[in-house]
């Protein structure tokens, strides 16, 4: 049995100059658009971050204000700070068409990455269950 030779080949393997440009189109084509869809994470991320925060400064806002009874004094605002975020909240009282109920509302502004944002919370409250609850505990 004879065993077969390979024959000299000048052959070398690379890349040709239009594989390289196609590559390097692809590239820029791509990273650019990484970078945007990175940012764009980081905007999100940071939103809403702030959001879940705004959001317990207005449930708090509004806890404390029906605990207190001092909601239906007119419009309330006021400025909190959470680490180094400040939020602005302003409480105001409606009245609601049933029951005599009054509509509390809390709304929290806040900005993040150079854009302003709010978070409103409402909740309903009773001022004659509330004034009579107080009495009896006194």
């Amino acid at each position: 049995m004879k065993l077969a030779t390979a024959k000299n080949c000048n052959h070398e393997t690379g890349f040709t100059l239009v594989e390289v440009l196609a590559a390097l189109l692809f590239l820029a084509i791509v990273i650019p658009t990484a970078i945007e869809a990175l940012h764009m994470s980081t905007l999100s991320g940071e939103v809403a971050i702030r959001k879940s925060a705004a959001a317990r400064v207005a449930d708090r806002v509004l806890n404390e204000s029906i605990v207190m009874t001092n909601w239906n004094s007119g419009t309330q605002s006021g400025t909190v700070t959470e680490g180094a975020s400040d939020f602005r909240w302003t409480l105001t009282s409606q009245t609601w068409p049933q029951d005599s109920m009054e509509l509390l509302t809390a709304e929290v502004k806040y900005s993040a990455q150079g854009k302003d944002y709010s978070v409103k919370l409402s909740t309903l409250a009773n001022p004659q269950v509330l004034s009579g609850t107080m009495n009896l505990n006194q």
